[in-house]
């Protein structure tokens, strides 16, 4: 067995380079940006009020001083003219600030009769947005990311209409097992329902790739090997149960008699040891623990890591952060363990039940505590390490 660690790194030396495909930007949210891009322009592209109110010189606001309104300034609608002594403009936020003007006097800071303005007491200042106060032509926006609504805003604003990005993973999803049925059939007296694929096709949805549920293939190696002939141009195949060593586990035989090209099988962690990866028929394939909570576990730990550097991002762990214990825990053995738990701010309690068939408290959970081999005993308020979830 090796370290999940180990197998991490094994996995990324799996990965291909991310293909780039160009797309419009009202189709870019949550893809990943491959390539820099340069603003087209200034933002803003002249000094623009940030306040309703009057353009003026600032070296004559005070108390008291009365000015003449000699014009009006609107955004889309700039004042033709220049501010000279004893004049104030009309304005209002985001238009272009005229010339000779220095400073934006609030509207609720003077009093109006007519063309005439009277400042009272005025605070604050200048209320002046500068050109390219925000960014200026040529600015960069780096990559790789993975693109959200505030970027996608700022693409917009940078005059940017398609980006190039990441094309997404396909993935081929295959469940193993003469005991199992898909959802909303009727299970036989020694059958379950086929869970783990639908919840991985969840997962791989939200790492920005694109799931494919192929059919459930029987413990026997003329239905595997048909069911892996339909996987045929997936970036990644995700097998489900079948990875151990027992009798009737014949993902391991059936990738061998294919030339997979083995990068690794078992790990030292739980749930989950019965792992293994490799490079077969041109593409990456894992396979996975037939257990529920022990496949889902891997997902989160190897599949979404592996999904983020196909897609360009720095290959490396799913991000982790400290947490101060709630509850007691006995000490480690020699394997990894993946505690399901829920954190409310800064602390963690792990579920008392953890056995690798309960999905409800996988459900439940908001988080996984990691726990590295050989970890002593913890205390109430000791720190540790949590994956969210």
């Amino acid at each position: 067995m090796i370290s999940v660690e180990e197998a991490l790194a094994r996995l990324f030396a799996l990965v291909p380079a991310p293909q780039s495909e160009t797309v419009p930007l009202a189709e870019a949210g949550g893809r990943v940006l491959l390539h820099p891009q340069a603003a087209r322009l200034t933002q803003p592209p002249f000094d623009a009020s940030a306040m309703d109110g009057y353009a003026v010189i600032a070296a004559e606001v005070r108390p008291g001083a009365t000015l003449q309104v000699v014009g009006e300034a609107a955004a889309g609608r700039a004042f033709d003219g220049r501010v000279a002594a004893g004049q104030a403009v009309r304005i209002f936020t985001g238009a272009p600030v005229p010339p000779g003007a220095t400073r934006i006097v609030l509207q609720e800071d003077v009093t109006r009769e007519g063309d005439v303005i009277t400042l009272g007491e005025v605070g604050g200042g200048p209320h002046i947005r500068p050109a390219g106060g925000d960014f200026a032509a040529g600015d960069l926006l780096q990559a790789p990311r993975r693109l959200g609504p505030a970027d996608i805003a700022l693409l917009a604003a940078m005059n940017i209409p398609a980006v190039p990005v990441a094309r997404r993973p396909s993935v081929a999803i295959i469940s193993t097992g003469n005991e199992l049925v898909a959802p909303g059939e009727t299970p036989g007296p020694d059958q379950i329902i086929a869970s783990n694929a639908l919840g991985l096709a969840a997962m791989v949805a939200r790492e920005g790739a694109l799931p494919r549920l192929l059919p459930i293939a029987r413990d026997d190696a003329a239905s595997l090997g048909v069911v892996l002939d339909l996987a045929a141009g997936a970036d990644l195949v995700l097998t489900i149960g079948g990875a151990s060593v027992g009798d009737h586990d014949i993902v391991a035989q059936v990738a061998q008699s294919r030339g997979i090209d083995l990068a690794f099988h078992k790990v030292a962690m739980r749930p989950g040891k019965p792992l293994m990866a490799g490079r077969m028929d041109g593409a990456m394939m894992v396979g996975l623990p037939g257990n529920p909570v022990s496949a889902l576990v891997c997902g989160e730990v190897f599949v979404m890591p592996v999904l983020r550097a196909m897609q360009g991002l720095p290959a490396g762990p799913a991000a982790r952060k400290p947490a101060r214990l709630g509850g007691h825990l006995d000490a480690n053995g020699g394997r990894t363990h993946f505690l399901r738990a829920r954190t409310d701010g800064d602390t963690v309690t792990p579920f008392a039940r953890q056995d690798s068939a309960l999905l409800s408290v996988l459900s439940a959970a908001n988080c996984l505590v990691m726990r590295p081999p050989h970890d002593p005993a913890r205390a109430i308020g000791d720190l540790v390490e949590i994956l969210p979830i």
